[in-house]
């Protein structure tokens, strides 16, 4: 039997982050902010460079995003 890999994708939640490609963002998650760039935006995680590293965050910890 093989393995069934099951995702939930906010649809709402995606569409609001690429629409913020290449701009600067405050995310609030479950553990806590992360300020910086969009770079990626991926149906389950979003890549955030702050400071030259990069945050990946999973779309389902984000609380609230707010444009900076």
């Amino acid at each position: 039997m093989t393995p069934q890999l099951i995702t939930l994708v906010d649809p709402y939640v995606y569409e609001a982050l690429q629409s913020l490609d290449e701009k600067d963002v405050v995310i609030e998650t479950a553990r806590g902010t992360v300020r910086g760039k969009v770079k990626k935006v991926k149906p389950d995680h979003v890549v955030v460079e702050e400071k030259g590293k990069d945050f990946y965050v999973r779309i389902c910890q984000i609380i609230w995003i707010m444009p900076d």
